[in-house]
């Protein structure tokens, strides 16, 4: 079957850093749908018209993958927020955290903790990949039908997928 939209398709793939520096692999297919939210524009460029078994490796540029790295959507917050020896680097928030008072965060970001003070949390808004140029070497695995709710989700909506959902700054990691 050939890809186009709308359809599921099953990949594979290695991305890395433009200097080569592995960032995730995706050696088990998992699910996307085409068409839809699941994948970055760049990708679903590459992949129309194509069938199962098609290889490519694309280099994506910050503006065609998760954006450019926005100081703007670094906050501090009081640590006193956090419950006490809960809150470490690392953790991710999907909006402000309760009890966030700094105005004007945005509702929409995943937040992740980049630093424990004494005092004060840094919340980082930005996707982990922002301002980062990719190389992505994707396979094929299967192509299929989108059903009926997949098409109308215009999401395949499986969890846990990998860095290539959603594309936009401020996009929700699964």
């Amino acid at each position: 079957m050939e890809i186009a939209s709308p359809c599921v398709v099953s990949l594979t793939w290695r991305l890395a850093d433009a200097q080569g520096a592995e960032i995730d692999e995706l050696s088990e297919p998992v699910e996307f749908f085409f068409g839809g939210d699941d994948l970055l524009a760049k990708v679903e460029e590459a992949l129309e018209g194509q069938e199962v078994g098609f290889e490519t490796t694309l280099h994506l540029e910050p503006e065609h993958a998760f954006g450019d790295y926005d100081s703007e959507l670094v906050f501090f917050e009081s640590r006193a927020i956090f419950p006490e020896g809960v809150v470490e680097p690392g953790m991710q928030f999907e909006g402000p955290p309760p009890g966030a008072v700094t105005p004007d965060m945005p509702e929409d970001a995943i937040y992740t903790v980049t630093e424990v003070y004494p005092d004060h949390v840094v919340l980082d808004g930005n996707h982990p990949l922002a301002g980062i140029a990719l190389r992505l070497a994707l396979v094929v695995r299967d192509v299929r039908e989108a059903s009926e709710a997949e098409i109308e989700a215009g999401s395949v909506g499986s969890p846990g997928l990998s860095v290539l959902a959603a594309a936009t700054p401020g996009p929700h990691l699964h």
